[in-house]
């Protein structure tokens, strides 16, 4: 076993849950590679010195590059605002440093690009951070869905609904400035992830993308609350998928139907550790959705339990994550999400954002 240093910037909500992956990982999956927290780096040196003695870091810095330039520092976190995502990412790979970045991964097309261009001028591991996709369930639909169980697929439907900001008493936050902190920004990019990575590309696309509540004590919203996306894959099926910051009782819906000529599968993360199965098989009389519990006999179960339907948790999706990246520095591969997958959402976010302004239908290739 080798150590590797990880350097995290930003050590607020998504700070914490890869300090607290990469203090687990190793004995959890027994990585090859196992990480030394070696420095963070917040705003301000009071917040850098409370992270680094709560979370149990070596160094803390308020200074990015002071973090990025440590040799100490082997590979890097990215869990900062996405305005800064790119700056330090470009820093890294040309220090040749492997980087993990939180989504979204730019603050818009140009950005991501960029950021890809770095990563692979560098020739230097990449990885996008989406990690619901994650979850041993849905690596399960995906593995149903590439050995054809529910047959040739005729449909998407996807979700990810929250309520955080469903009252209008709610006080105007950064949340509500900005087009990057909207939901399309925010939400967005887990379900449309979540849809390239089970249906493949999306080719083309008409949104609707709106603020419901433009007005709140404090200040006006400058961005989006919620949008409709209707789109088409290259397999020539037809998808849609619904976003909302102000669904009102909806906690973690983030969800998808897939319909296919043999069955069709369904998930809910407010549910994370079930997936139900329809298969078109036996009397009509007997047909019907099967609750399957995750268990061992999944994907990256194991190794956190081993009772079938104990479940795993939010925490633990930040593990897998942690596990992946190790594990593609260790063998000098990258492994999904890159860089690359991560600007494919940018680029459905801007035709969104587009295809709303113009109330038309717009090809992804354009941006």
């Amino acid at each position: 076993m080798t150590q590797i240093g990880i350097g995290i910037v930003g050590g607020g909500y998504m700070g914490k849950a890869h300090a607290v992956a990469h203090s687990a990982v190793g004995a959890i999956f027994e990585t090859a590679l196992r990480p030394r927290l070696e420095m963070v780096c917040a705003t301000n040196p009071k917040s850098a010195e409370t992270y680094r003695a709560s979370y149990g870091f070596a160094r803390g810095t308020a200074n990015w590059e002071e973090l990025v330039n440590d040799p100490k520092v082997e590979a890097i976190v990215i869990a900062s605002p996405q305005s800064t995502h790119r700056q330090i990412a470009e820093a890294a790979f040309a220090l040749n440093k492997p980087v993990f970045c939180e989504k979204p991964l730019g603050v818009d097309v140009a950005d991501s690009r960029a950021m890809v261009a770095a990563a692979e001028s560098a020739g230097q591991i990449n990885m996008s951070g989406f990690n619901y996709i994650r979850t041993p369930a849905s690596q399960f639909v995906k593995q149903m869905l590439d050995a054809g169980e529910i047959g040739d697929i005729t449909g998407f439907r996807g979700e990810h609904a929250e309520d955080f900001m469903a009252d209008p008493a709610e006080p105007a936050t950064w949340r509500s400035q900005g087009q990057a902190n909207g939901c399309m920004g925010d939400l967005a990019p887990h379900p449309i992830n979540c849809a390239l990575r089970l249906m493949g590309p999306v080719t083309e696309l008409i949104a609707e993308v709106e603020t419901v509540i433009p007005e709140r004590p404090g200040g006006t919203v400058t961005n989006d609350d919620h949008a409709q996306i209707m789109c088409r894959f290259a397999s020539g099926v037809l998808g849609n998928i619904y976003v909302s910051r102000v669904a009102t009782g909806r906690k973690m819906g983030y969800k998808y139907e897939i319909t296919g000529t043999k069955g069709a599968i369904y998930f809910d993360g407010e549910d994370q550790n079930a997936v139900h199965l329809y298969k078109i098989a036996g009397p009509q009389a007997q047909r019907g959705f099967t609750k399957i519990l995750t268990g061992p006999e999944h994907p990256d179960y194991k190794p956190f339990c081993l009772g079938p339907g104990h479940g795993t948790g939010y925490q633990d999706q930040i593990i897998i994550e942690a596990k992946d990246f190790l594990t593609a520095i260790h063998t000098g591969q990258n492994i999904w999400p890159t860089f690359r997958d991560g600007m494919e959402v940018n680029q459905i976010v801007a035709a969104c954002h587009a295809s709303s302004a113009t109330r038309s239908w717009r090809s992804i290739s354009d941006f």
